[in-house]
């Protein structure tokens, strides 16, 4: 999964950075208004962590232009500011949660995972339906009673297409959500995870749509 971190303080966003790599996250970081907004622009993340005190232009200033422009990432704010009018606006402006500084990664995490499911339309951290399932929790898919564990990149590809089953995803819309900036990307990279989670699950799992690129269906996976 690839997460946006708008952080200015060194110190922290080198912690966190880190921690989220440590936990299979693809993580681009930025120090300063200006830069999160033109990365929340220009890419399609799977979530933002942003704090409010940036130079340049503030977090609460980037989050309102961001939901300005339609877009709909989910955003959790790190910050240190503990009023209740800092809260109340932040997430009045369009943020998905709030934690205060400091906190606790394995809560961090947690918090991740919740505004994830809940962008989904799922109340438990399990997206899917009977057929196919992704744990978020736990890293696993299950589909038609095969459950195996995901490495993180399968895991970040069928979170993709399962945030929005149905969807057809095409090759640089997927690229774009599963590598961060300076990654070298091979030209089938793609096409070897789609493989690796086939072998695992069956050919049904993942649909190609021929010339558009790739999709997931929920009530009519037929049985491999």
């Amino acid at each position: 999964m690839r997460v946006l971190l708008v952080e200015d303080d060194l110190q922290i966003g080198q912690s966190l950075l880190r921690a989220l790599q440590d936990a299979d996250y693809s993580v681009d970081w930025v120090r300063d208004g200006k830069a999160g907004s033109a990365a929340i622009a220009a890419a399609e993340y799977t979530v933002v962590l942003l704090d409010l005190g940036l130079p340049g232009m503030g977090g609460i200033e980037l989050l309102k232009s961001a939901r300005a422009a339609g877009n709909t990432v989910p955003v959790l704010i790190l910050t240190a500011r503990d009023d209740l009018d800092a809260r109340v606006q932040g997430l009045d402006v369009g943020a998905d949660d709030y934690m205060l500084k400091p906190f606790d990664v394995p809560e961090l995490l947690a918090r991740i995972r919740a505004v994830l499911r809940r962008k989904a339309g799922y109340a438990s951290s399990r997206l899917g339906d009977d057929a196919l399932s992704l744990d978020l929790d736990k890293r696993t898919l299950c589909c038609n009673g095969v459950s195996s564990v995901l490495s993180a990149r399968e895991f970040a590809l069928m979170l993709a297409l399962l945030e929005r089953p149905g969807t057809i995803l095409s090759r640089d819309q997927l690229e774009d959500k599963l590598y961060g900036w300076g990654k070298e990307v091979e030209s089938n990279a793609v096409d070897v995870l789609i493989h690796s989670v086939r072998k695992k699950f069956g050919q049904s799992v993942i649909r190609n749509v021929r010339g558009l690129g790739w999709t997931v269906m929920l009530g009519d996976t037929p049985k491999t």
